[in-house]
């Protein structure tokens, strides 16, 4: 209230404090598809020294993401199932389960989402659930490093 006993109104916030997630994704994010060979999958992450990647439809939406971890999987099914790997699919160790950031959220967003989840990526989609690119903790740490601190 003013000196007069009148409320005042609450200034504004600020729109688009925090830059927007585009800023900082990786644009050009290795991806497979459900229906590629998991051994392929398997060179792939060990080749590019990659943990995980989107799996993507032939539309470019989002079918599901494969990591490590479910490669691991693999070695289980070998060991205990004698299931071979070789002409499997991506499609039967992927997760189709994923956490998606939208590309209208900021860098505060998805910060405070790293730190309610355990994952390490977020694929990012466009209005259309398309995928446009892939944020990491690790590129949010840099938008971190670029912020002011008077935005803290």
């Amino acid at each position: 209230m003013n000196f007069t006993g009148v409320k005042t109104p609450e200034p504004p916030k600020t729109v688009n404090q925090y830059r927007p997630v585009t800023d900082y994704m990786t644009k050009d994010v290795i991806t497979f598809h459900k229906d590629q060979s998991i051994a392929e999958a398997m060179d792939t992450f060990l080749e590019l020294r990659i943990s995980g990647a989107p799996v993507v439809d032939d539309s470019g939406r989002i079918a599901g993401i494969l990591s490590e971890v479910d490669c691991l999987k693999i070695m289980v099914d070998e060991a205990y199932h004698n299931l071979p790997h070789g002409r499997i699919s991506v499609e039967n160790y992927m997760s189709d389960k994923v956490a998606t950031v939208s590309m209208d959220a900021d860098v505060l967003d998805i910060a405070s989402k790293f730190l309610r989840t355990h994952f390490r990526r977020f694929p990012v989609v466009d209005h259309n659930d398309k995928l446009i690119g892939q944020v990491s903790r690790r590129d949010i740490l840099k938008a971190t490093r670029d912020l002011k601190t008077s935005t803290w």
